[in-house]
């Protein structure tokens, strides 16, 4: 891929949709620790970047592009990170929602799972172990990761 300094560099970027784009910025960076990189009009779009190469693009409500309602769950994001329990005890000291606390699952991955003020959920996870798929009941296809 060629390099491009107006979008995240990474192969998968997320857009999130939020109904105040500058309130979602400062929340994710404050909560989350992601870090504003390009901000695009006052209150229509920001990207952000998380640890080594991870990319978010906060986009405002318009048209049909809206944030989520009520309770169902349309999608998450997963953000991996070095320590789970200190990324948990953050968020929530910052009063961020918690939907699961941390819990260790056989595929070799810690996890918790946060919502938003704008009702998206995060799963924030850290590998405890390199499990092959095979130990918990999945299957590696195409020579797996």
């Amino acid at each position: 891929m060629k390099p491009n300094r107006s979008i995240p560099p990474s192969a998968i970027i997320p857009v999130l949709t939020y109904p105040d784009v500058r309130q979602a910025v400062d929340w994710l960076c404050r909560v989350f620790g992601f870090e504003e990189r390009v901000r695009i009009g006052e209150n229509h779009r920001a990207q952000l970047a998380f640890g080594d190469g991870g990319g978010l693009i906060v986009a405002d409500t318009y048209g049909s592009r809206q944030a989520p309602e009520g309770d169902g769950i349309t999608h998450s994001v997963m953000v991996r990170v070095g320590d789970v329990t200190a990324h948990f005890e953050y968020a929530r000291a910052e009063g961020a929602k918690i939907v699961s606390e941390p819990a260790d699952f056989p595929f070799g991955e810690r996890q918790y799972t946060v919502q938003d003020p704008a009702g998206h959920h995060w799963i924030f996870t850290e590998t405890t172990a390199d499990v092959a798929p095979e130990e918990w009941g999945g299957q590696t296809v195409n020579g797996g990761w």
